[in-house]
């Protein structure tokens, strides 16, 4: 019984920021690594930035420079920090957490439901 609930999407303007939160919650043990994945309409879901448990990041070229990841572990939260946001980052994003649960001894991995961001003038 792990769920993870995103928040922060919206509409916003080219150039304009937004910030997307993720909060796990229900039996966990541990959380691994995190991320955030992104899927426009007929596209195939791709990794737009992830975060260790150690807080190494990684990053899509295509974000570099313009978003950050971060998570806060007390809170079991990670979080999408997109400045400069394009047209072209228009899509929906989903958040990712490996978790260990409190009744198994594996990682599994979760997904949120998705939240939509839209960039348009």
């Amino acid at each position: 019984q792990v769920q993870l609930v995103e928040s922060g999407g919206g509409l916003v303007q080219p150039g304009g920021s937004l910030r997307l939160s993720c909060a796990a919650s229900g039996s966990i043990r541990s959380i691994n690594d995190m991320g955030w994945y992104r899927q426009a309409p007929g596209k195939e879901r791709e990794l737009v930035a992830s975060i260790t448990s150690g807080g190494s990041t990684n990053y899509a070229d295509s974000v570099k420079g313009r978003f950050t990841i971060s998570r806060d572990n007390a809170k079991n939260t990670v979080s999408l920090q997109m400045n400069n946001l394009k047209p072209e980052d228009t899509s929906v994003y989903y958040c990712n957490a490996k978790i260990r649960t409190s009744y198994v001894d594996y990682l599994i991995n979760y997904w949120g439901q998705g939240t939509q961001v839209t960039v348009s003038s």
